[in-house]
């Protein structure tokens, strides 16, 4: 694709003077780095968790209806779905840095924005400029964790930065429920702001760059259609992917409903939203920590296995007590511990097996795969939950289908890559399975 590089010149009769080398970056300890790269992946969560206890408020602040009020998730998520897919290859081509630091400068001026919005409209606007920005670390750091790490240092590397990461969704609801109490939507953002800006500091202070500018990949139509196409036809890849991204339906269904939920069915308030949060993110921290645990120790399929028998046990659970009982604390909320404890089980193995299909572009896999989870999760908060939060027996349902999806793309991609093994073993001449 590139020209071959041109034939070494004789040497110049005048000794040149060596260049120093350019100054670079300490890789910091794994905790240092599973920190920092937490604190990025945590500017999702803190835009989504931290200001749904400030629906109403927003609504009366705003002049704007309910559903215009549903719809700054509906257009964060979206956002961030269609600009996830580009992060991976933006860092494969400019590298990881310099992606994390643009996209803190556009996540920072759309959040100041949404704090300065005086219309719903306005708020769709710079939601947008959030959500485009927001998903860079989370993407471009499984990338940097691949680039150090393989096999079960990166699993152990991917669990610690999941267990610091836990930390958002368990403040940022209960957060933003005492800001709204006690200050203005407003603050949400405005904290949101400070935030970004102090991340910004500690990354361009701390942040390495993993990927050397003779790995990088061309950022040009052809050879970025190339890639996609690849993995976008890889059938072990959707699978691989979306294992992971129905998981997390199951789980952002119950958030995205939470605003209507939780008044409506268990009479709480903005300040109350802890109840279903605390137990799902002990729930995300334990796995986490869990899977940090035992990476290495066990196969990546065995993990996977008992992170769904985990999972399956909890929303099963969950189905058959609100199809009995009138939904009430703690019961309709403590199904939500096993159930992210599985999902954390799962995530590391199935996210790195992905990543491994195409090893060459690791930032760009990365983008496919957060595209998966990021556009279901778009569906789920603009369609599903809302059609579902008016019952916790439906959101029970809901979240049982989600996991027997993700089950059943687990075992099509076992039956899959035998069959395909058992093809190559019987065609000697064939490539490799990817």
């Amino acid at each position: 694709m590139f020209p071959s590089p041109p034939p070494d010149l004789p040497p110049d009769p005048v000794t040149p003077v060596p260049l120093a080398p350019a100054p670079r970056r300490a890789v910091p300890g794994m905790v240092g780095l599973a920190t920092l790269l937490a604190g990025l992946s945590m500017l999702g969560p803190f835009s989504i968790d931290a200001y749904l206890p400030a629906f109403p408020n927003i609504q009366a602040s705003l002049g704007a209806t309910p559903i215009e009020v549903q719809q700054t998730l509906t257009a964060y998520m979206l956002a961030f779905a269609g600009m996830v897919l580009w992060h991976g290859a933006l860092a494969d081509a400019f590298g990881r840095r310099n992606v994390v630091l643009c996209a803190l400068v556009v996540f920072a001026i759309g959040t100041f924005g949404c704090a300065a919005s005086h219309s719903v409209h306005y708020l769709w606007i710079f939601r947008i400029m959030q959500g485009v920005s927001a998903g860079a670390g989370m993407v471009v750091g499984r990338a940097i964790i691949r680039d150090l790490y393989d096999d079960a240092p990166a699993a152990r590397l991917l669990s610690l930065v999941t267990m610091i990461f836990t930390i958002a969704p368990a403040i940022a609801p209960i957060l933003g429920g005492w800001i709204v109490k006690y200050s203005d939507w407003r603050t949400i953002f405005l904290v949101l702001l400070a935030y970004s800006v102090i991340l910004f500091i500690f990354c361009y202070r701390r942040l390495p760059e993993t990927l050397p500018p003779e790995k990088r990949q061309a950022f040009n139509p052809r050879y970025l259609w190339q890639n996609y196409s690849a993995v976008f036809s890889s059938p072990l890849f959707h699978m691989k992917a979306g294992i992971v991204a129905f998981n997390f339906a199951g789980l952002f269904l119950y958030i995205a409903a939470a605003p209507v939920a939780l008044p409506l069915h268990l009479g709480l308030g903005p300040d109350q939203f802890g109840w279903l949060f605390i137990p799902t993110v002990a729930g995300i921290f334990l796995g986490a920590l869990a899977a940090n645990r035992i990476a290495g120790k066990i196969t990546f399929a065995r993990q996977i296995g008992i992170g769904f028998g985990f999972l399956l046990a909890a929303a099963l659970a969950n189905l058959l007590y609100h199809s009995v009982f009138t939904p009430a604390l703690p019961w309709s909320v403590a199904p939500m511990f096993f159930y992210t404890f599985g999902m954390s089980l799962i995530a590391p193995g199935a996210t790195l097996l992905a990543l491994d299909l195409f090893p060459h572009i690791r930032g760009t896999v990365a983008s496919c795969q957060s595209f998966a989870v990021t556009l279901l999760g778009a569906l789920v908060a603009g369609v599903i939950a809302p059609f579902l939060s008016h019952s916790m027996l439906w959101l029970a349902m809901g979240q049982v289908g989600f996991a027997l999806c993700a089950l059943g793309l687990w075992v099509a991609s076992r039956m899959y890559r035998r069959r395909r093994s058992d093809s190559l073993r019987s065609v000697p001449h064939k490539q490799p399975l990817q």
